[in-house]
């Protein structure tokens, strides 16, 4: 699973005016302030915020010369409708009041691309066994089933191609990889409405928390386990950093628009365009180099223009505190400290003051707010993960139980054919045996074959179409060795609901008793990781111990692994590294390595996996049938392995209190 913000933040712009569509949209090209008939007239201060936005629009819908790609969306609501009489005596409803919302940012990066990409040949070289081409040599034979899915941000399934394209060792532009590869599966991995109560009532305290300078601590709660403290994490004194965080806001986003005003009279003179031409995003999909001519010139780095940077600036500094009603937004904190650094990381050239001070005020704020909002203590944590990450961790218990039931089935295969050479080798029987054995398998083939047709009329629509490598004509050592890959690309939203529910399902009343599945050193050092950012993810890796019977729980284990993505401050510089300044000057920050859940030596079975995240998961019937691999019979009975996975497929918590 992987979490990737490795992109521009993302804004919106928003026109209301009691015109009609059409209207509305010549007053954009026209740049003009838009009244409204149904008042006297505007303030001057409301008419130049108009204005303002209308720029903004502009901007966006001209960039690069045209209007395309998966990040930009415009919107248009109809808020007041009149009736007119056609000339025909016909009346029909007009709009006359609309709302304009015009959604855009969230871009990946050159540097978001290349890190994906990097990380996906770290993955290859270092997760997989092997080492090398081992991983290449396995997915060229047929013997790496992969899947990728990915939510429906557009950063989000760019990166995801982009670790693909790293992983495989794949050539040219990550578009074509996108469309073969990747699949979206917004209902997985996109929304939080399903906790949208609970994490409304967290915000709630958090605010209360944070606007009090209050630190209410849970009644089970003890210095000895500081994660189980409500609103663990915010800083002592949040409420004397609220306001010196507004004032540099304000600081910042000044000077931002006096850059974006120095940028408006430039481009009137049209000098600035002969030399840079507009950014074309669609033609910088696959590109992982900085933008050396925009930056020589004073620009922002990528294809925000100074009038859009003052967007998202002022956007912030009018959110999170409102001057009339004297209230303070704290949702807003995680958004402040997601823009100083992206802009101490990529618009580092444009020195503006006090920026780096924001980031370290923001960052003290956003350590305690970001995982509270999932959760203020523990329990409530538990609660919301497990009704954001309900469908993905049934998804991934699913993953876990087909890989086992295909490794049950290729251990039976190759028992079966070790028995047959032993029934070769005896003299006595050396010709009725093999007959027998032939006819056997001959009614076995038909038997299959019957199923599977029965089966096609049925599940035809959930199944999928998987290739396997044929034993008889491969050339390879070991034809049954095989790795199956599923791999998340999602939001941070998904990635703490996912780690709040491994490291705190043992605390439901369904579990008392049973250890966490994340060891307390491991508890201890996520309590300390406060943001998991750029390229965090998660691993679950699944291990055969084929020494072990078959129907020993010790067979399969599961190992852990988590990293916190590239959360190391773009503030911290070590000139006597030479990594370190060649990452800085590339507009990036190195990942961090995996860290493990587990205690060494430790063993997590499947058995013990399942039953700690069942309660929390989708149940199975919630999900179409588990598909059959197709052109693989020399190695799957599908009637034995779809019985199988019917019968030991309990993800309801009634089948599981049942047994």
């Amino acid at each position: 699973m992987l979490k990737y913000n490795g992109g521009r933040p993302r804004y919106e712009t928003k026109l209301k005016s009691a015109v009609q569509l059409q209207d509305l949209l010549d007053a954009t090209r026209m740049l003009v302030p838009v009244t409204r008939p149904d008042r006297e007239s505007d303030s001057e201060a409301e008419d130049i915020e108009h204005a303002e936005k209308l720029r903004q629009v502009k901007a966006v819908l001209e960039e690069g010369g045209h209007f395309s790609g998966i990040y930009r969306k415009v919107q248009l609501k109809p808020l007041k409708w009149t009736k007119v009489t056609k000339s025909n005596g016909e009346v029909e409803e007009r709009p006359v009041e609309a709302l304009m919302v015009l959604k855009y940012g969230g871009v990946l990066t050159h540097a978001g691309r290349k890190q994906a990409e990097e990380l996906g040949r770290y993955f290859r070289n270092k997760i997989y066994p092997g080492e090398g081409t081992g991983l290449l040599r396995l997915h060229s034979t047929y013997r790496h089933d992969l899947k990728i899915y990915s939510s429906d941000e557009g950063r989000v399934q760019m990166s995801a191609a982009a670790f693909a394209k790293g992983l495989l060792d794949l050539e040219g532009q990550l578009t074509p990889i996108l469309v073969s590869l990747v699949s979206k599966d917004s209902s997985m991995l996109d929304g939080l409405e399903d906790a949208s109560i609970e994490m409304k009532e967290a915000k709630g305290r958090l605010n209360a928390i944070i606007t009090s300078s209050a630190k209410a601590a849970d009644s089970n709660g003890s210095p000895e386990y500081p994660w189980m403290v409500d609103g663990a994490g915010l800083p002592p004194n949040s409420s004397e950093l609220l306001p010196k965080l507004v004032k540099l806001t304000k600081k910042v986003t000044e000077q931002v628009r006096l850059l974006a005003k120095d940028e408006n009279d430039k481009l009137t003179e049209r000098s600035l365009y002969d030399v840079i031409p507009p950014y074309d995003q669609a033609k910088a999909l696959g590109k992982t180099n900085i933008d050396v001519d925009r930056i020589a010139a004073g620009l922002p780095c990528g294809s925000e223009g100074f009038l859009l940077m003052y967007a998202r600036w002022k956007k912030l500094e009018r959110d999170l505190y409102n001057e009339r009603k004297e209230r303070f937004d704290i949702t807003q904190i995680p958004d402040v400290y997601d823009s100083c650094k992206y802009d101490l990381l990529h618009n580092a050239h444009l020195n503006l003051e006090g920026l780096d001070e924001l980031f370290e005020v923001a960052q003290a704020l956003a350590d305690g707010v970001i995982p509270n909002e999932y959760g203020i203590n523990p329990k409530q944590k538990l609660k919301i993960g497990s009704k954001i990450a309900r469908r993905l961790l049934g998804k991934l218990l699913i993953d876990l139980r087909n890989t086992r039931e295909e490794a049950i089935s290729v251990a039976e295969l190759k028992n079966n054919q070790d028995h047959s050479l032993s029934i070769k080798s005896e003299k006595e029987d050396s010709e009725a045996k093999p007959k027998h054995y032939h006819k056997n398998d001959e009614i076995r083939k038909s038997n299959t074959l019957s199923d599977m047709s029965s089966m096609d009329q049925d599940d035809d629509d959930d199944r999928e179409t998987k290739y396997r490598l044929d034993p008889k004509y491969a050339n390879v050592k070991t034809p049954e060795r095989h790795v199956r890959t599923r791999l998340y690309f999602t939001s941070e939203s998904h990635i703490h609901s996912l780690m709040n529910v491994l490291r705190y399902c043992n605390l439901d009343e369904s579990l008392q008793g049973e250890e966490s599945l994340v060891c307390h050193n491991a508890l201890e050092r996520l309590c300390k990781t406060r943001e998991l950012d750029y390229m965090s993810y998660i691993v679950l890796r699944m291990f055969e111990n084929t020494e072990v019977a078959l129907e020993d729980p010790k067979r399969y284990r599961i190992e852990l692994t988590f990293s916190r993505g590239a959360d190391l401050s773009p503030l911290e510089n070590n000139d006597n590294d030479s990594e370190a300044i060649s990452l800085r000057q590339e507009h990036t920050l190195p990942i961090m390595g995996p860290e493990r859940l587990q205690e060494i030596g430790s063993y997590l079975t499947l058995e013990t996996m399942e039953k700690m995240i069942r309660p929390f998961a989708m149940p199975a019937e919630d999900f179409p049938p588990p598909s059959t691999p197709a052109g693989f019979s020399g190695y799957f009975s599908s009637k034995s392995m779809l019985e199988r996975l019917v019968n030991l497929w309990p993800f309801h918590k009634q089948a599981h209190y049942a047994k």
